[in-house]
């Protein structure tokens, strides 16, 4: 029986689980919320592993017999990445990387950190779209608690994140993307938005739209860089699980 490992509650993993599987393949897809688990349809041959993981516990679901294992998490997720590789190389589990491909962004201003993205942010309102997990970053931001707006997922933690670094209901905007060009629009403009720091997410992640309704809101864009890392497409690692013997 081929079995598959594989890591991450993101778009292309959820496509790479179901395509895997119509493949002959069983697959195990790790991910780290039940709100990620709840976001991946029932499907024969899939079966969701809920819960974050540390390099330990990695090492030991990897050595459970799978064939070969794959990291599809967010591109920015370096820290999960590393772990994801070290237990790989402690048990001998063969792993490819699948890299989400990259968007055009020519009109923006790069950033290496969202630490550093803070401290370019231009007079009025930003949008903060880079998640819960880095919100502490924006308070060096001065009046950051009138001019932030945080545009996180609807989970208990993201809002306990916003609470903690000093922002009140009002400037959490709690919803799940990617959002159309529409959304983005109407929130730019509802929230008087000048600036919006946020990451590549590619097409999956909706970075295009942000993009196009930053352009047309006259909104300037702070763009944290993505790391440098070496993968695959979903397209070549398609041919690899199916030529697999």
């Amino acid at each position: 029986m081929r079995r598959l490992l594989l890591f991450g509650g993101t778009t292309e993993g959820r496509e790479l689980a179901l395509a895997a599987a119509n493949l002959g393949w069983q697959v195990t897809l790790c991910v780290a919320t039940d709100y990620g688990a709840e976001c991946v349809p029932e499907a024969d041959g899939v079966t969701i592993h809920a819960g974050r993981l540390d390099e330990t516990a990695m090492e030991s679901l990897m050595g459970d017999g799978f064939t070969v294992a794959v990291d599809a998490t967010h591109p920015y997720a370096v820290a999960v990445s590393a772990n994801i590789r070290a237990a790989a190389g402690k048990t001998g589990l063969t792993l490819w990387r699948l890299l989400r491909a990259e968007s055009e962004h020519p009109d923006c201003r790069y950033a290496d950190s969202v630490a550093e993205a803070c401290t370019l942010v231009p007079e009025g309102n930003v949008l903060a779209a880079t998640g819960s997990k880095e919100i502490a970053a924006y308070t060096v931001i001065p009046d950051y608690q009138n001019r932030v707006y945080a545009r996180v997922l609807p989970l208990e933690s993201s809002l306990r994140d916003c609470h903690k670094a000093g922002l009140d209901d009002d400037h959490i905007l709690a919803a799940k993307g990617p959002f159309s060009l529409e959304t983005n629009m109407e929130t730019m403009e509802r929230y008087h938005i000048r600036s919006m720091i946020t990451k590549d997410g590619g097409a999956a992640g909706g970075f295009p739209e942000k993009l196009e309704a930053a352009r047309r809101c006259g909104v300037a864009v702070l763009l944290v860089r993505r790391p440098r890392e070496d993968g695959s497409t979903m397209e070549e690692i398609l041919t690899r699980l199916e030529a697999f013997s």
